[in-house]
């Protein structure tokens, strides 16, 4: 039977969705569904697992209903990344809720293990953990977030030396699940996402001996790491899918959208626009070393033993921001009032927004920086803030860029973006006009999903080559800087003088 599109699982933080995509890239149906945040003490974040997968199943069941006559050739995973999950191999029952990305309840190890001479990076050296993970000491990554499961959940770590427990990011639980679970389920992951552990060594694309004994995680509870475009193995029957299906791409949410926004070339930059801010920048086969608190990250791979890398940086608050205002100090009611109040405000009135809130991530790393507003006058109103919140998204994407340019002495002219919050047009003219730079937002701007299937298709033959790929991709818009660059840098430079006002907050 000839098979007729692919299906992205988009696992995200706050929802997954699932969409089916035709040989054009053209989307035929999909649905989404959210889950539960819980948060069980100030800066620790969670997510039900089970919940995770439920949705999982549901959302590939709705969509396939929405277009029953489509045929899927494979699935392909992109997931939160760094967000744990610690299951046992024989009921297939997590022994703790998912540790997300964004919980900071491992803080005070990182403080203390950036104490241990060597492992951290200085100015007189790169440090064990930098040169072999391209990843720094942070709460962040998902290695310290395993540590703390075995380390305080009853048992775990004499059952995870015994063999009986299995570790993974959201990928590997979706792919254990969607192959079989207990029945026979693929312990698997992709290199994009075993790159976030603090695990992986990025030179060889394997689990590090010297990591895993520092943090003690016995090796036996690592899934396997394969190419992002894989036939990883086939799904089980199900009430939500038949058996038989391809499940063949893998990638973090943050390079799967690189890789549905035809990144192909060295030089090419995403930003991503989400609950954070996260860009890529393709740099090829070579690995580049950042000095400005960038990471240096595997991109994509296409076959065993090798991969693309990448520059990345991250931002914890970019939507984020924006659901603060409406969620805890309610002066809107809707992420899209967001544009309408910046619009009447015209400009922030010189206030400035620091949402650090969870302290500053690239390329500061500063986990004491808190929150602020900064320069109020009595002209300040809600619209100013609001204004001020958005112009804070433009301006961590400009520390790093300026990072970037630095690291890899590439000018970037051009940037692709993507992600929920594009469709704001004052967003995007605020962030040519603060970086400076042509910002391009693509037709189909849900690029995250499109860039797993993209993955899973290559794997199955659904497409040829990375050529036809971009071929598919097509431009919505384009914005281009209108404000000069004497008015661009005193801005920028006021920003800098806030976010020095943010940080150290929380040291004593």
């Amino acid at each position: 039977m000839d098979r007729d599109c692919i299906a992205a699982l988009d696992q995200g933080t706050t929802s997954t969705r699932c969409i089916l995509f035709d040989s054009e890239g053209t989307p035929l149906a999909s649905h989404q569904q959210e889950h539960a945040q819980i948060c069980p003490r100030p800066g620790w974040v969670e997510h039900d697992a089970n919940e995770i997968w439920f949705c999982a199943q549901n959302v590939l069941r709705e969509a396939w209903a929405k277009a029953p006559s489509a045929r899927p050739a494979a699935i392909g995973i992109t997931n939160q990344r760094e967000t744990v999950v610690v299951w046992d191999r024989k009921t297939g029952e997590p022994v703790y809720n998912a540790i997300v990305w964004q919980c900071m309840r491992t803080q005070d190890f990182c403080s203390e293990w950036q104490r241990i001479k060597g492992w951290e990076q200085t100015t007189a050296g790169c440090g064990k953990v930098k040169d072999k993970t391209g990843l720094l000491i942070n709460n962040y990554f998902s290695g310290t977030k395993l540590r703390w499961i075995l380390e305080n959940v009853g048992g775990a770590k004499e059952r995870a030396r015994q063999g009986d427990l299995l570790f993974g990011t959201i990928d590997t639980w979706l792919i254990w699940n969607l192959t079989g679970g207990v029945r026979g389920g693929i312990h698997v992951t992709d290199v994009t996402n075993a790159s976030r552990t603090l695990l992986m060594n990025i030179h060889t694309l394997s689990w590090d001996e010297e990591m895993l004994d520092f943090l003690d995680i016995p090796v036996s509870m690592l899934p396997r790491i394969e190419p992002s475009s894989h036939v990883y193995g086939m799904t089980a029957k199900s009430a939500s899918l038949d058996a038989g299906i391809p499940v063949a791409g893998d990638l973090g949410d943050q390079q799967a959208a690189l890789f549905g926004q035809a990144c192909f070339e060295p030089g090419m930059l995403k930003n991503t626009y989400g609950t954070g801010l996260f860009m890529l920048l393709n740099t090829g086969a070579a690995l580049a070393s950042s000095q400005n608190g960038l990471l240096t990250t595997p991109a994509y791979s296409l076959e065993n033993g090798s991969c693309v890398y990448a520059l990345e940086g991250s931002v914890a608050m970019g939507g984020a921001t924006i659901q603060w205002l409406r969620d805890n100090l309610r002066i809107i009611d809707t992420a899209d009032d967001s544009e309408y109040f910046a619009k009447k405000a015209k400009d922030s009135g010189g206030v400035y927004f620091v949402p650090a809130f969870s302290g500053l991530f690239a390329p500061y790393w500063d986990m004491s920086a808190r929150g602020a507003i900064v320069g109020l006058t009595r002209y300040a109103r809600k619209e100013q803030i609001i204004c001020a919140a958005l112009e804070s998204i433009c301006y961590q994407t400009r520390d790093i860029l300026e990072a970037m340019q630095k690291d890899s002495n590439i000018n970037v002219s051009e940037m692709k973006v993507d992600g929920g919050a594009v469709v704001n047009d004052t967003l995007m003219q605020m962030q040519a006009d603060i970086a400076g730079s042509s910002v391009v937002r693509p037709f189909f701007k849900e690029t995250t999903a499109l860039g797993a299937a993209y993955a899973a298709g290559l794997a199955v033959k659904f497409w040829d080559s990375l050529d036809t790929l971009k071929r598919l991709w097509k431009k919505d818009r384009s914005f281009a800087p209108v404000i000069t660059t004497e008015e661009r840098n005193a801005k920028y430079k006021k920003w800098l003088r806030a976010i020095e006002k943010s940080r150290g907050w929380d040291e004593g």
